[in-house]
């Protein structure tokens, strides 16, 4: 059945009405007249109110926050690639090389070792690793020799801190040249340092991972020749621990007394070592700055004491030289009366 140009617009026209309707007996319904745009602010501020809260976005019961996903994305990454790290030796006659390779997940490496030889040196050289003082035998070890240059790589699969240590090249034949490559995690910042407090005052030991995340952080404090670990939980009121999984740890001591002067070791816990730092704490009454003073004074008090006796000696010393004198005048003069008494005598009986 054909139908009219006429009856078909209207055809369409009803339908039109009719899905019109539809969609507006839906919009009137509660809670479904939502656009896109209202859609996406409740989902931006369901995750804001989530994250403020302190919840992470992850999967219940991974528990990952955002620093582990990074961490986990970083060491994926290390394992896959191959990072080199290279020293170059200028001849037989150079001193020994040292560099530092800091490691603080497990790496895939490469250790390299170049030596320029002349062109006109035509000799053979044996080459050999060596991981502490012992001899690496590793099927991991390449040797090239090209016109200019020997050279030698050791590949490693870094997995746990037994393999971290002191790698050595070492390029021999009449004369011996080495170049050390030391796989050290990251080192503490200001690996010693000293703080001074007063007794009954708190003090806080802060210790520093540069640039690098450590799992955790355990601080341990001396008592006499052993390392005792800080529990602050079961010291609530005498230690506070700051963040555990941070590049900074803090140990606040609280109500510090004169047992408390003593060394503090803050540990940061890598997956390939640990790395220690010292903090030597000093504790001072109040009367240790008056000490000085004292002492001071008291060299003061010992001196004008000195200078007294001395002068009153000085002074009794010279009263009796002086009654010492009188007493000879006296003397002298009662002498010469007895002799004036005695001429007299003489020159009476002369008459």
């Amino acid at each position: 059945m054909r139908v009219s140009g006429s009856g078909a617009g209207s055809v369409r026209l009803q339908l039109l009405l009719s899905l019109a309707a539809l969609w507006l007996s839906d919009a009137n319904e509660p809670g479904t007249a939502m656009t896109t745009r209202d859609i996406n602010q409740q989902t931006r501020e369901s995750i804001s109110d989530y994250t403020e809260k302190g919840h992470d976005l992850s999967t219940p019961g991974s528990h990952l926050t955002t620093q582990d996903f990074n961490q986990q994305t970083e060491e994926t990454v290390s394992n896959l690639t191959l990072a080199v790290y290279s020293i170059s030796i200028d001849g037989f006659s150079s001193a020994p090389e040292e560099k530092n390779v800091i490691l603080y997940s497990p790496a895939n490496i490469a250790l390299s070792c170049d030596l320029t030889r002349p062109s006109t040196d035509s000799g053979t050289v044996e080459v050999m690793w060596k991981k502490d003082n012992e001899t690496v035998k590793s099927s991991n070890v390449t040797v090239n020799e090209t016109k200019n240059v020997w050279s030698t790589q050791y590949t490693l699969k870094i997995r746990d801190r037994n393999q971290m240590g002191n790698y050595t090249c070492v390029f021999k034949r009449d004369q011996e040249v080495k170049a050390t490559f030391h796989l050290q995690v990251p080192q503490i910042e200001g690996k010693e340092h000293h703080v001074v407090s007063y007794v009954g005052d708190s003090v806080t030991l802060v210790c520093k991972s540069i640039k690098y995340v450590p799992i955790n952080w355990i601080w341990y404090m001396s008592n006499g020749s052993d390392k005792v670990a800080v529990n602050d939980s079961l010291m609530p009121d005498k230690y506070i621990m700051g963040e555990k999984y941070a590049n900074i740890t803090k140990l606040k001591i609280l109500k510090i007394s004169e047992k408390d002067d003593r060394s503090y070791w803050c540990q940061a816990v890598f997956k390939l070592g640990e790395s220690k730092g010292k903090v030597s704490l000093k504790v001072l009454t109040y009367m240790t700055p008056l000490k000085p003073f004292l002492a001071i004074a008291a060299e003061v008090i010992i001196l004008v004491a000195i200078i007294f006796l001395y002068e009153m000696y000085s002074k009794k010393k010279q009263k009796h030289a002086e009654d010492e004198k009188e007493f000879e005048q006296i003397e002298q003069l009662k002498s010469e009366d007895s002799n004036g008494v005695e001429n007299s005598t003489t020159r009476h009986r002369k008459v």
